[in-house]
């Protein structure tokens, strides 16, 4: 059994969550404070590939970096790098699709914060920087974490935009996914079942570690009331 495919999953998932860990964090931080109507507005962006299918996301990146597009074409004028069909061009597509989940729970976490804490601290004279850090982040650290982990989950079973932009390379760009597509129509049943079970596997730990997040994160609030 190659196991490329849950390798290069399992690192698609791990570089795109990373990454909308923290864009999604600042996003949510500096977007909850702005005016009703920019916030809604920037909402509806930030969250559409939420609801959009995967595959319209996927063709809409092609349609900005793919080598005869505008950005895509530059890039590799530029640099001779081509920026589709690549195994980190699953990278790109993962990130727009998962950085809703990582953005709207982050937002939700930070509003309910209890912002007298943050008064508090800056008439003690601490940094808002100090602030976000030491006393933000571990107030809303079960939102942020239980956020992070269903980012993962989700990428690491991603499939219509992937497929769309990185396509199918056996031992380049295949994932879990993209791999049980390829078996599945080639007749491959027993492979393609395996691959199926890995996944579900995997999907079940991400759910564990969720629920468990959030019964410790019910039980510090039991223990601060």
């Amino acid at each position: 059994m190659n196991w490329f495919p849950l390798y290069n999953s399992l690192r698609v998932a791990a570089v795109s969550s990373v990454i909308v860990f923290f864009t999604g964090i600042a996003a949510a931080y500096y977007i909850a404070k702005l005016p009703r109507l920019a916030k809604g507005i920037l909402d509806v962006v930030l969250t559409l590939p939420l609801v959009l299918p995967p595959t319209v996301v996927g063709y809409l990146l092609l349609l900005v970096f793919g080598p005869r597009r505008v950005v895509g074409a530059w890039v590799l004028a530029q640099w001779g790098v081509k920026l589709t069909m690549q195994w980190w061009s699953a990278i790109l597509a993962v990130t727009v699709v998962v950085f809703p989940l990582m953005y709207r729970t982050a937002r939700g976490a930070f509003e309910s914060f209890d912002e007298t804490l943050a008064h508090a601290g800056r008439t003690l004279g601490l940094s808002n920087t100090y602030i976000f850090w030491r006393i933000r982040m571990p107030y809303c650290r079960q939102g942020i974490l239980a956020g992070t982990v269903l980012a993962f989950a989700r990428a690491l079973g991603e499939y219509g935009a992937t497929s769309m932009i990185a396509g199918y390379t056996p031992g380049k760009t295949a994932t879990i996914s993209t791999e049980v597509y390829q078996l599945w129509r080639t007749g491959d049943d027993a492979m393609a079942i395996r691959w199926v079970l890995v996944n579900i596997a995997i999907s079940a730990a991400v759910l564990l570690a969720v629920n468990l997040l959030e019964k410790r994160g019910k039980r510090s609030v039991r223990k601060d009331v």
